[in-house]
């Protein structure tokens, strides 16, 4: 449980030396290659003032540093190489624009840019405050090591639904239209477990509660071991306390240490000793923080070669 590298001569072979050292550690051949063009490039509008934008990362024979995005042939936004979607507001309901990206490297070279897609903003309509409803029976599969595939039942809107936003622990990943039932995600880590949620929205951006998580894991790379990560995540609040409960990896022997970390950072060791609980384990600790805070929560256990294992599905718990 835890508590848990002569003289006339010597100096003529000095400069030469150093003239052959300041040859050797000079800048290596310029980058003058751009990017590739980015792939997959779609928008779609989710309300009368916003469109959504999404496309496939690009590649570069040394590093794709950051995107711009073009409207109506114009420069609107520049992203940083980590992101591959963004919304564009600010726009009049019931007007038409086209959009492109284009990908950028650290010595400033640009791909082309894509094709450009047009979308078409919705109508303005009177005031709505009514949210859909959740959406139902989501489910994740896996897709290869990098891919996913959700599914879901619509949501119900006094309006319509415009849009669904798929939150992977509360950061919006994916945008899928309001008459979709599918979703394919990628850019995923392989072997990583994800727990994923999914959003409805209406023009007016009304979103509906989050629907029940729905759990995956990506295949490992080729090569790559066994999946490592505590299984079946809960987190609960009460009386100002968190409780975890998960099921230990299976990594051939005991595991007496896991790691938890709040927000993505290191928070504590939970430690056991020679004894760990047999089954599903369990850990309750002060949540230190007013009623509301909502925290995002991983584990990774301590294998037998005292290296640590991959990170659990993220879990968020409100302090209650």
């Amino acid at each position: 449980m835890q508590r848990p590298l002569a003289a006339s001569l010597s100096t003529a072979l000095a400069l030469t030396a150093a003239t052959v050292l300041t040859a050797c550690s000079g800048p290596g051949p310029a980058d003058t290659t751009p990017p590739a063009t980015p792939t997959g490039l779609t928008a779609a509008s989710g309300s009368s003032t916003t469109v959504h934008v999404m496309w496939e990362a690009a590649t570069d024979d040394r590093a794709v540093t950051g995107y711009q995005v073009l409207q109506d042939g114009r420069p609107v936004k520049d992203l940083p190489a980590t992101t591959v979607m963004t919304d564009i507001t600010g726009l009049a309901p019931g007007s038409r624009h086209t959009f492109a990206v284009v990908a950028r490297d650290a010595a400033g070279n640009t791909s082309p840019a894509t094709p450009a897609v047009a979308a078409t903003t919705l109508r303005a309509t009177a005031e709505d405050r009514e949210p859909p409803t959740a959406p139902r029976t989501l489910r994740a599969t896996p897709d290869g090591t990098t891919a996913a595939v959700l599914t879901w039942t619509p949501s119900r809107d006094d309006t319509r639904v415009t849009a669904y936003d798929v939150h992977q622990a509360g950061v919006r990943i994916h945008t899928a239209p309001g008459t979709a039932t599918t979703a394919r995600l990628t850019g995923l880590r392989p072997g990583t477990a994800y727990s994923l949620t999914l959003r409805a929205r209406d023009a007016a951006e009304n979103s509906s509660p989050d629907s029940p998580p729905a759990e995956l894991t990506t295949a490992p790379a080729p090569g790559a071991p066994a999946n490592t990560s505590p299984r079946a995540l809960a987190a609960t609040s009460a009386d100002g306390e968190i409780t975890l409960t998960w099921t230990p990896p299976e990594t051939g022997g005991p595991v007496t240490h896991h790691e938890l970390h709040i927000d993505g950072r290191f928070a504590t060791t939970i430690v056991w000793g020679a004894a760990p609980p047999a089954g599903r384990a369990t850990y309750t600790f002060p949540a230190q923080a007013k009623p509301g805070t909502t925290y995002t929560l991983t584990l990774r256990a301590r294998l037998s070669d005292g290296t640590w294992g991959d990170f659990s599905a993220p879990r968020t718990v409100t302090v209650r």
